[in-house]
């Protein structure tokens, strides 16, 4: 006889946008991976499935809140 132990670790919520490329912008505070602020990042398993919705309708919008490295490897390709 198996046991169905998948059902344990599925939940009904709404899974994080994390990409795994943690990288926070100093000046904006956001990720620049999942673009969610480091407050959220750090209060994403305790929130409700509508805080949770509510942030990732928002993400779109905050791209345009990262700016982007003055250097880099595309500067350097520019010299």
């Amino acid at each position: 006889m198996t046991e169905d132990t998948d059902g344990i670790w599925k939940r009904n919520e709404i899974e994080s946008p994390c990409i795994n490329i943690c990288v926070i912008q100093p000046d904006s505070r956001l990720c620049t991976g999942c673009l969610r602020s480091i407050d959220e990042i750090g209060v994403w398993s305790s929130l409700s499935s509508n805080a949770r919705k509510a942030v990732m309708d928002d993400l779109p919008n905050r791209t345009k809140l990262i700016s982007k490295r003055r250097g880099g490897r595309a500067a350097r390709l520019k010299r």
